[in-house]
Protein backbone atom coordinates (compact mmCIF):
# COMPACT_ATOMS: atom_id res chain seq x y z
CA UNK A 1 0.00 0.00 0.00
CA UNK A 2 2.75 2.36 0.76
CA UNK A 3 4.49 1.78 -2.35
CA UNK A 4 0.96 2.32 -4.13
CA UNK A 5 0.95 5.78 -2.22
CA UNK A 6 4.44 6.83 -3.30
CA UNK A 7 3.79 5.97 -7.09
CA UNK A 8 0.66 7.92 -6.93
CA UNK A 9 2.32 10.64 -5.75
CA UNK A 10 5.07 10.36 -8.40
CA UNK A 11 2.61 10.28 -11.13
CA UNK A 12 0.70 13.38 -9.18
CA UNK A 13 4.14 15.23 -9.44
CA UNK A 14 4.59 14.18 -12.80
CA UNK A 15 1.00 15.95 -14.23
CA UNK A 16 1.69 18.64 -12.45
CA UNK A 17 5.36 19.22 -13.45
CA UNK A 18 3.47 18.52 -17.25
CA UNK A 19 0.99 21.12 -16.60
CA UNK A 20 2.89 23.88 -15.50
CA UNK A 21 5.67 23.67 -18.33
CA UNK A 22 2.25 23.75 -20.44
CA UNK A 23 0.87 26.55 -18.89
CA UNK A 24 4.08 28.71 -19.44
CA UNK A 25 3.69 28.21 -22.89
CA UNK A 26 2.77 31.07 -24.87
CA UNK A 27 -0.60 31.29 -26.88
CA UNK A 28 1.35 31.81 -29.50
CA UNK A 29 4.36 31.46 -31.53
CA UNK A 30 5.05 33.16 -34.13
CA UNK A 31 6.66 31.57 -37.57
CA UNK A 32 8.30 33.47 -40.25
CA UNK A 33 8.48 32.73 -44.45
CA UNK A 34 8.22 34.59 -47.66
CA UNK A 35 5.72 33.44 -49.78
CA UNK A 36 2.27 33.54 -49.65
CA UNK A 37 0.03 29.99 -48.69
CA UNK A 38 -0.22 28.40 -51.85
CA UNK A 39 2.81 28.17 -52.42
CA UNK A 40 4.70 24.41 -51.81
CA UNK A 41 6.91 26.34 -49.36
CA UNK A 42 3.78 28.14 -47.80
CA UNK A 43 1.91 24.52 -47.79
CA UNK A 44 4.88 23.52 -45.74
CA UNK A 45 4.94 25.59 -43.19
CA UNK A 46 1.01 25.47 -42.71
CA UNK A 47 1.80 21.83 -42.45
CA UNK A 48 4.35 21.72 -39.82
CA UNK A 49 2.07 23.87 -37.80
CA UNK A 50 -0.88 22.25 -37.98
CA UNK A 51 0.71 18.86 -37.20
CA UNK A 52 2.54 20.49 -33.72
CA UNK A 53 -1.03 21.42 -32.56
CA UNK A 54 -2.76 18.17 -33.42
CA UNK A 55 0.36 16.14 -31.66
CA UNK A 56 1.01 18.49 -29.06
CA UNK A 57 -3.43 18.52 -28.27
CA UNK A 58 -3.19 21.98 -28.56
CA UNK A 59 -0.34 23.01 -26.09
CA UNK A 60 1.98 24.30 -29.14
CA UNK A 61 -0.11 26.72 -30.95
CA UNK A 62 2.60 28.32 -34.24
CA UNK A 63 1.42 30.55 -36.79
CA UNK A 64 2.94 30.77 -39.97
CA UNK A 65 3.51 34.76 -40.72
CA UNK A 66 3.37 34.31 -44.57
CA UNK A 67 4.49 36.80 -47.68
CA UNK A 68 7.36 38.54 -45.05
CA UNK A 69 4.88 40.16 -42.36
CA UNK A 70 7.41 40.06 -39.72
CA UNK A 71 10.38 40.94 -42.07
CA UNK A 72 8.43 43.97 -43.24
CA UNK A 73 9.27 42.39 -46.36
CA UNK A 74 13.01 42.97 -46.21
CA UNK A 75 13.46 38.65 -45.94
CA UNK A 76 17.48 38.85 -45.73
CA UNK A 77 17.22 40.36 -41.77
CA UNK A 78 15.23 37.34 -40.87
CA UNK A 79 18.19 35.45 -39.24
CA UNK A 80 19.03 38.41 -37.21
CA UNK A 81 15.31 38.91 -35.97
CA UNK A 82 14.94 35.43 -35.20
CA UNK A 83 18.04 35.14 -33.13
CA UNK A 84 16.88 38.54 -31.14
CA UNK A 85 13.61 37.25 -30.79
CA UNK A 86 11.46 39.15 -32.75
CA UNK A 87 9.92 35.95 -33.56
CA UNK A 88 10.40 32.07 -32.60
CA UNK A 89 10.42 30.21 -35.61
CA UNK A 90 10.92 30.61 -38.79
CA UNK A 91 11.24 28.39 -42.72
CA UNK A 92 13.37 30.58 -44.80
CA UNK A 93 15.68 30.22 -47.58
CA UNK A 94 18.87 29.22 -47.13
CA UNK A 95 20.15 32.42 -49.58
CA UNK A 96 18.27 35.01 -47.83
CA UNK A 97 20.66 34.25 -44.84
CA UNK A 98 23.66 34.38 -47.03
CA UNK A 99 24.52 37.66 -46.22
CA UNK A 100 24.93 36.60 -42.80
CA UNK A 101 26.43 32.99 -43.62
CA UNK A 102 28.85 32.78 -45.83
CA UNK A 103 28.82 28.83 -46.09
CA UNK A 104 24.98 29.15 -47.33
CA UNK A 105 27.13 30.09 -50.53
CA UNK A 106 28.17 26.41 -51.29
CA UNK A 107 24.16 26.12 -52.27
CA UNK A 108 23.73 28.72 -54.20
CA UNK A 109 27.11 28.07 -56.47
CA UNK A 110 26.04 27.64 -60.04
CA UNK A 111 25.58 24.32 -61.83
CA UNK A 112 27.38 22.80 -58.99
CA UNK A 113 24.64 20.23 -57.90
CA UNK A 114 23.01 19.43 -61.48
CA UNK A 115 20.64 16.07 -59.98
CA UNK A 116 17.88 15.79 -57.19
CA UNK A 117 20.15 12.70 -56.52
CA UNK A 118 23.21 15.27 -55.99
CA UNK A 119 21.58 17.61 -53.69
CA UNK A 120 19.90 14.95 -51.28
CA UNK A 121 23.60 13.31 -51.29
CA UNK A 122 24.66 16.84 -50.00
CA UNK A 123 21.80 17.58 -47.81
CA UNK A 124 22.22 14.83 -45.58
CA UNK A 125 25.54 13.88 -46.46
CA UNK A 126 28.75 15.07 -44.66
CA UNK A 127 28.11 18.83 -46.21
CA UNK A 128 24.91 18.86 -44.61
CA UNK A 129 25.85 17.69 -41.21
CA UNK A 130 28.59 20.51 -41.45
CA UNK A 131 25.92 23.26 -42.70
CA UNK A 132 23.74 21.95 -39.58
CA UNK A 133 26.43 23.00 -37.03
CA UNK A 134 27.16 26.21 -38.99
CA UNK A 135 23.64 26.91 -38.37
CA UNK A 136 23.64 26.34 -34.94
CA UNK A 137 26.71 28.48 -34.27
CA UNK A 138 24.85 31.40 -35.22
CA UNK A 139 22.32 31.59 -32.82
CA UNK A 140 19.51 30.12 -33.90
CA UNK A 141 18.43 25.98 -33.72
CA UNK A 142 18.22 23.76 -36.58
CA UNK A 143 15.15 21.65 -37.05
CA UNK A 144 14.96 20.34 -40.66
CA UNK A 145 15.61 20.60 -44.00
CA UNK A 146 13.22 21.72 -46.74
CA UNK A 147 13.45 22.20 -50.59
CA UNK A 148 11.92 24.89 -53.06
CA UNK A 149 13.23 22.91 -55.96
CA UNK A 150 15.29 24.41 -58.84
CA UNK A 151 15.24 27.66 -59.64
CA UNK A 152 14.24 28.27 -63.34
CA UNK A 153 14.79 31.60 -65.19
CA UNK A 154 11.75 33.62 -67.19
CA UNK A 155 11.71 36.37 -69.12
CA UNK A 156 9.54 38.34 -71.45
CA UNK A 157 12.07 39.32 -73.47
CA UNK A 158 13.24 35.74 -75.56
CA UNK A 159 14.44 32.32 -75.68
CA UNK A 160 17.47 31.99 -73.05
CA UNK A 161 19.07 28.62 -74.33
CA UNK A 162 23.05 29.65 -74.45
CA UNK A 163 24.26 31.76 -72.47
CA UNK A 164 24.50 34.55 -75.38
CA UNK A 165 20.86 34.71 -74.87
CA UNK A 166 21.41 35.94 -71.35
CA UNK A 167 23.26 39.53 -72.72
CA UNK A 168 21.49 42.46 -71.33
CA UNK A 169 18.73 41.17 -69.85
CA UNK A 170 17.62 43.05 -66.53
CA UNK A 171 16.97 40.20 -64.19
CA UNK A 172 16.00 40.24 -60.25
CA UNK A 173 17.88 38.46 -58.03
CA UNK A 174 18.14 37.92 -54.12
CA UNK A 175 20.52 39.47 -52.44
CA UNK A 176 23.23 37.48 -52.70
CA UNK A 177 26.63 38.60 -53.99
CA UNK A 178 27.56 35.15 -55.74
CA UNK A 179 24.43 34.96 -57.82
CA UNK A 180 24.71 38.74 -58.82
CA UNK A 181 28.28 37.79 -60.08
CA UNK A 182 27.42 34.67 -61.69
CA UNK A 183 24.61 36.94 -63.81
CA UNK A 184 27.13 39.19 -64.85
CA UNK A 185 29.16 36.44 -65.82
CA UNK A 186 26.63 35.67 -67.72
CA UNK A 187 26.52 38.89 -69.57
CA UNK A 188 23.18 39.72 -67.59
CA UNK A 189 22.27 43.00 -65.84
CA UNK A 190 21.54 41.34 -62.24
CA UNK A 191 18.79 43.56 -59.94
CA UNK A 192 18.88 42.89 -56.32
CA UNK A 193 15.25 43.43 -55.15
CA UNK A 194 12.70 41.83 -51.88
CA UNK A 195 10.16 39.41 -53.84
CA UNK A 196 7.85 41.86 -52.33
CA UNK A 197 8.26 44.43 -55.06
CA UNK A 198 8.86 41.76 -57.82
CA UNK A 199 5.36 41.44 -59.75
CA UNK A 200 5.17 45.03 -59.55
CA UNK A 201 8.80 45.57 -61.35
CA UNK A 202 7.67 42.90 -64.07
CA UNK A 203 4.28 44.36 -64.76
CA UNK A 204 6.08 47.84 -64.77
CA UNK A 205 8.98 46.83 -67.18
CA UNK A 206 11.58 47.50 -64.68
CA UNK A 207 13.10 44.28 -64.74
CA UNK A 208 12.51 41.17 -68.27
CA UNK A 209 13.11 38.33 -65.70
CA UNK A 210 13.84 36.61 -62.84
CA UNK A 211 14.47 33.45 -61.27
CA UNK A 212 12.78 31.26 -58.66
CA UNK A 213 11.41 27.76 -58.62
CA UNK A 214 9.23 26.39 -60.21
CA UNK A 215 6.22 25.86 -57.94
CA UNK A 216 6.89 29.30 -56.32
CA UNK A 217 6.43 31.11 -59.63
CA UNK A 218 3.66 29.29 -60.75
CA UNK A 219 2.15 30.41 -57.65
CA UNK A 220 2.37 34.01 -58.04
CA UNK A 221 1.01 33.61 -62.04
CA UNK A 222 4.19 34.21 -63.54
CA UNK A 223 3.52 32.47 -66.82
CA UNK A 224 0.64 35.17 -67.10
CA UNK A 225 3.58 37.54 -67.71
CA UNK A 226 6.79 35.41 -68.44
CA UNK A 227 6.35 33.37 -71.90
CA UNK A 228 10.02 32.16 -71.70
CA UNK A 229 11.20 29.79 -69.44
CA UNK A 230 14.74 28.08 -69.15
CA UNK A 231 14.99 24.81 -67.00
CA UNK A 232 18.97 24.77 -66.51
CA UNK A 233 18.99 23.42 -62.98
CA UNK A 234 21.59 26.41 -62.17
CA UNK A 235 20.63 25.93 -58.15
CA UNK A 236 18.55 24.43 -56.27
CA UNK A 237 16.55 26.87 -53.66
CA UNK A 238 17.13 25.32 -49.82
CA UNK A 239 15.05 25.82 -47.25
CA UNK A 240 15.32 25.44 -43.49
CA UNK A 241 13.03 24.65 -39.83
CA UNK A 242 14.64 26.69 -37.54
CA UNK A 243 13.89 27.86 -34.02
CA UNK A 244 15.38 30.65 -31.90
CA UNK A 245 17.11 28.15 -29.30
CA UNK A 246 15.59 30.46 -25.80
CA UNK A 247 12.16 29.78 -26.87
CA UNK A 248 13.25 26.05 -28.06
CA UNK A 249 14.77 25.62 -24.43
CA UNK A 250 11.34 26.62 -22.74
CA UNK A 251 9.24 23.42 -24.27
CA UNK A 252 9.74 20.42 -22.40
CA UNK A 253 11.87 17.47 -23.67
CA UNK A 254 9.48 15.72 -25.01
CA UNK A 255 7.78 18.16 -26.88
CA UNK A 256 10.98 19.63 -28.06
CA UNK A 257 11.32 16.10 -29.90
CA UNK A 258 7.35 16.34 -31.05
CA UNK A 259 8.71 19.86 -32.80
CA UNK A 260 11.68 18.28 -34.00
CA UNK A 261 9.87 15.38 -35.42
CA UNK A 262 6.80 17.33 -37.41
CA UNK A 263 9.77 19.83 -38.75
CA UNK A 264 11.21 16.29 -40.47
CA UNK A 265 7.84 15.43 -41.63
CA UNK A 266 7.07 18.76 -43.00
CA UNK A 267 10.18 19.12 -44.15
CA UNK A 268 9.68 15.60 -46.36
CA UNK A 269 6.50 17.03 -47.07
CA UNK A 270 7.07 20.12 -48.60
CA UNK A 271 10.18 18.77 -50.63
CA UNK A 272 8.30 16.63 -52.17
CA UNK A 273 5.19 19.43 -53.15
CA UNK A 274 8.24 21.10 -54.37
CA UNK A 275 9.78 18.31 -56.94
CA UNK A 276 6.18 16.63 -57.97
CA UNK A 277 6.01 16.35 -61.91
CA UNK A 278 9.51 17.55 -61.49
CA UNK A 279 11.26 14.74 -61.06
CA UNK A 280 11.89 10.57 -61.40
CA UNK A 281 8.67 10.24 -60.01
CA UNK A 282 9.79 9.99 -56.07
CA UNK A 283 8.04 12.96 -54.97
CA UNK A 284 4.37 11.73 -56.45
CA UNK A 285 4.90 7.86 -54.95
CA UNK A 286 5.27 9.87 -51.54
CA UNK A 287 2.52 12.48 -51.56
CA UNK A 288 0.48 9.23 -52.58
CA UNK A 289 1.94 6.84 -49.30
CA UNK A 290 0.78 9.66 -47.25
CA UNK A 291 -2.71 10.60 -49.40
CA UNK A 292 -1.64 14.59 -49.85
CA UNK A 293 -1.18 14.30 -53.38
CA UNK A 294 -1.96 17.72 -54.46
CA UNK A 295 -4.32 18.71 -57.12
CA UNK A 296 -1.66 20.29 -59.98
CA UNK A 297 1.02 17.37 -60.73
CA UNK A 298 2.39 18.69 -63.80
CA UNK A 299 3.76 22.37 -63.85
CA UNK A 300 5.53 21.88 -67.60
CA UNK A 301 1.77 21.37 -69.16
CA UNK A 302 0.12 23.31 -66.60
CA UNK A 303 2.62 26.72 -68.31
CA UNK A 304 2.69 25.48 -71.31
CA UNK A 305 -0.94 25.45 -71.77
CA UNK A 306 -0.70 29.16 -71.13
CA UNK A 307 1.97 29.68 -73.52
CA UNK A 308 4.72 29.70 -72.16
CA UNK A 309 8.08 28.23 -74.12
CA UNK A 310 9.81 26.09 -72.05
CA UNK A 311 13.61 25.12 -72.40
CA UNK A 312 14.56 21.88 -70.90
CA UNK A 313 18.39 22.29 -70.62
CA UNK A 314 20.49 19.28 -71.77
CA UNK A 315 23.99 18.47 -70.22
CA UNK A 316 25.81 19.71 -72.85
CA UNK A 317 24.09 23.32 -72.74
CA UNK A 318 23.90 23.18 -68.81
CA UNK A 319 28.10 22.78 -69.70
CA UNK A 320 27.96 25.47 -71.44
CA UNK A 321 26.73 27.83 -68.58
CA UNK A 322 28.60 25.84 -65.81
CA UNK A 323 32.04 27.12 -67.92
CA UNK A 324 30.70 30.74 -68.63
CA UNK A 325 30.27 31.24 -64.37
CA UNK A 326 33.84 28.27 -63.57
CA UNK A 327 35.30 31.58 -62.19
CA UNK A 328 32.88 32.69 -60.01
CA UNK A 329 32.89 29.07 -58.56
CA UNK A 330 36.23 29.30 -58.50
CA UNK A 331 36.70 32.23 -56.13
CA UNK A 332 33.75 31.57 -53.95
CA UNK A 333 35.10 27.76 -53.08
CA UNK A 334 37.65 29.80 -50.85
CA UNK A 335 34.95 31.98 -49.31
CA UNK A 336 32.98 29.08 -48.32
CA UNK A 337 36.03 27.74 -46.66
CA UNK A 338 37.95 24.73 -48.74
CA UNK A 339 36.91 22.05 -46.68
CA UNK A 340 33.15 22.48 -47.02
CA UNK A 341 33.37 22.23 -50.49
CA UNK A 342 35.37 19.55 -50.89
CA UNK A 343 32.96 17.58 -48.92
CA UNK A 344 30.12 19.12 -51.11
CA UNK A 345 32.39 17.38 -54.40
CA UNK A 346 32.88 13.97 -52.58
CA UNK A 347 29.47 13.95 -51.17
CA UNK A 348 28.40 14.59 -55.11
CA UNK A 349 30.57 12.18 -56.67
CA UNK A 350 29.11 9.38 -54.11
CA UNK A 351 25.69 10.04 -56.16
CA UNK A 352 27.14 9.65 -59.60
Amino acid sequence: MKRFKMLSLALIFVCIGALSASAAYREEYRMDLVPNAQTAWGKGAQYFCDIVKERSQGRINIRPYFSSQLTSGKQTSSLMLLRNGAFEFAFQGVFNWTPQVVEYNLIAMPFLMNTYAEIDAVRFGKTGKMLVDITNSKGVKFLAWGENGYRVLTNSKRDVSKPEDMDGLKVRIVGSPLLIEAFRALGANPINMNWSDVMSAIQQGVIDGQENPFNYLYAFNIQDFHKYMSDWHYTCDWLMFCVNPKVFETFTPEDQKLIQECAELAGKYQTAMARIGLDDGSALKYLESINMVPELKDYYKAVEEKGVKVTRFTPEQAKAFADKTQAVRDKWKNEIGIDLYNAALEDIKSAQ
